[in-house]
C-alpha cells in the first residue's frame, strides 16, 4: 500500500470529529496512514431554522462531503448514516459500514423523571419529524419545537428552560461520553429510530480500490446488511432522511434478519407499520419487500401529505 495517507473528510462537529477520529483511529491500528482534512457543511453553516427549510434538507450534511470526493480532494467520507440519502451518487459507494452503535432515542428532561411524567403541554426541543409524528401519536398534548446547533448548545438551551426536554440519538450522546445526562431510553414499542441511526457510513470513489482495500477490514457483515434493508426501504417508499420513517433491521442469533418499519402522518395520529425477515444476503429484497407492505397501506400518502 501506498506511504502517501488517506485523506478522510469530516465535519468539524465534535460529534462528526469524533467518528472520523475513530475510523483514523482504526485505519492506525491496521497500519494504514491519514489525515483528517475539516470540510464545512451547509447545514453546520445554516443554524437557524428547520433543516428541510435548508435547500431541499436532504444531503445538507453530506453533499460538500461528496463533492471532495469526485473532486480527489479526499479519499473517504464518515457520514452518520442516517444524514447519508438513499439515492445513489455516480462515482462513488459506500465502502464499509462499522457495527452499530445505540439505535435507540432518549429523552432528556428538564424537572420531569420520564417521558410519561412530562405535564401536560409540555415543549419538546427536536429538528426531527419523525421524532416529532412518534411522540405525538402517544402525547398529541406535547408541543414541538426546532432546536438546532451540536449536543451542548441543546443541553444549554434546555439548562435555560427554553424546552421542558429533549429527544436525541442515544448514539451521539455515548460517544460523546454525555450520556449521563439522559432520562430515559425511549422504548422501540414507542419510537422506532431513524434509518441508519447509530451507525456510520464510511464512503468512497467506486474507482479506488486503494481506499477500498484500506477500509474493508472495518465493515461488520451484520451491520451493513441492517443497514442496506432499512436504506432499501426508504429508498422504494421515495421516503428521504427527513420523513416521518422509523426502521430498525438486525440481525439475531440465528443469523436472521429482520426488519421493521413504519410511516406516520404529520399530526401522528396515522401510523402504517410493517415487518418481515430474510436471510442477510437478501437485505435488499427485504427491504422492498418492507416498503411495498407499507406502500399497499398509503405510506407514500403520508409522506407527500407531510411536504405539501
Amino acid at each position: 500500500m501506498s506511504d502517501t495517507p488517506l485523506r478522510i473528510g469530516t465535519r468539524n462537529s465534535p460529534l462528526a470529529r469524533w467518528q472520523a477520529e475513530w475510523v483514523a483511529a482504526q485505519l492506525g491500528k491496521l497500519g494504514v496512514a491519514v489525515e483528517l482534512v475539516p470540510i464545512s457543511t451547509r447545514g453546520d453553516r445554516q443554524q437557524v431554522g428547520p433543516i428541510a427549510a435548508i435547500g431541499g434538507g436532504e444531503g445538507v450534511f453530506t453533499k460538500e462531503l461528496q463533492r471532495s470526493l469526485l473532486a480527489g480532494e479526499i479519499d473517504l467520507a464518515v457520514h452518520s448514516l442516517k444524514d447519508l440519502p438513499t439515492a445513489s451518487v455516480d462515482g462513488l459507494a459506500l465502502l464499509a459500514v462499522p457495527e452499530r452503535g445505540p439505535i435507540g432515542d432518549v429523552v432528556i428532561c428538564r424537572a420531569a423523571a420520564s417521558f410519561a411524567t412530562l405535564p401536560q403541554g409540555a415543549t419538546i426541543g427536536t429538528g426531527s419529524l419523525r421524532r416529532r409524528t412518534h411522540l405525538w401519536h402517544v402525547r398529541p398534548d406535547l408541543k414541538m419545537v426546532d432546536i438546532r446547533g451540536n449536543v451542548d448548545t441543546r443541553l444549554r438551551k434546555l439548562r435555560e428552560g427554553e424546552y421542558d426536554a429533549l429527544v436525541l440519538a442515544e448514539a451521539g450522546l455515548h460517544r460523546l461520553e454525555l450520556s449521563e445526562h439522559v432520562t430515559e431510553v425511549l422504548p422501540r414499542s414507542l419510537i422506532l429510530p431513524a434509518v441508519g441511526q447509530g451507525a456510520l457510513g464510511i464512503e468512497g470513489r467506486a474507482n479506488d480500490p486503494r481506499t477500498q482495500q484500506a477500509v474493508a477490514p472495518l465493515d461488520h457483515a451484520a451491520t451493513h446488511a441492517a443497514v442496506v434493508a432499512e436504506r432499501t426501504m426508504l429508498l422504494t417508499v421515495r421516503g428521504g432522511c427527513l420523513a416521518p420513517v422509523g426502521a430498525w433491521g438486525r440481525v439475531d442469533d440465528q443469523g436472521q434478519l429482520t426488519l421493521s418499519a413504519v410511516v406516520l402522518s404529520g399530526d401522528g395520529q396515522t401510523k402504517v407499520s410493517a415487518e418481515a425477515s430474510a436471510t442477510p444476503a437478501e437485505a435488499a429484497a427485504l427491504g422492498a419487500q418492507v416498503a411495498q407492505s407499507l406502500i399497499a397501506q398509503g405510506a407514500q400518502e403520508l409522506i407527500q401529505a407531510c411536504r405539501a
